[in-house]
């Protein structure tokens, strides 16, 4: 499984319409509205490259509201217990 990360600049006042939109998205797991440097945060996950390409260019970037996308393809995946168990030493 391939897991794409996409950064959402949306229109203030269609935001929480585009999340919903990008959100019924076939290959979108989640979406998260967030404050900062971007409007949303949407999480693709999909079985190959082309499909994200298909998620972001033919899905999300058409969605009204969005103005702009970017988006980051994880190589790997680490969680809090992966971190200690590569820190532990013998324990």
């Amino acid at each position: 499984m391939i897991n794409a990360i996409v950064l959402i600049d949306a229109e203030a006042d269609r935001i929480q319409e585009a999340a919903q939109a990008v959100a019924d998205l076939a290959g979108v797991d989640k979406v998260y509205s967030c404050a900062g440097d971007v409007d949303l945060i949407a999480v693709v996950r999909v079985r190959d490259h082309e499909q994200i390409a298909e998620v972001v260019t033919g899905g999300i970037n058409k969605v009204d509201g969005v103005s702009r996308t970017v988006t980051h393809i994880a190589f790997r995946s680490y969680s809090s217990s992966d971190v200690d168990a590569g820190f532990s030493i013998g324990e």
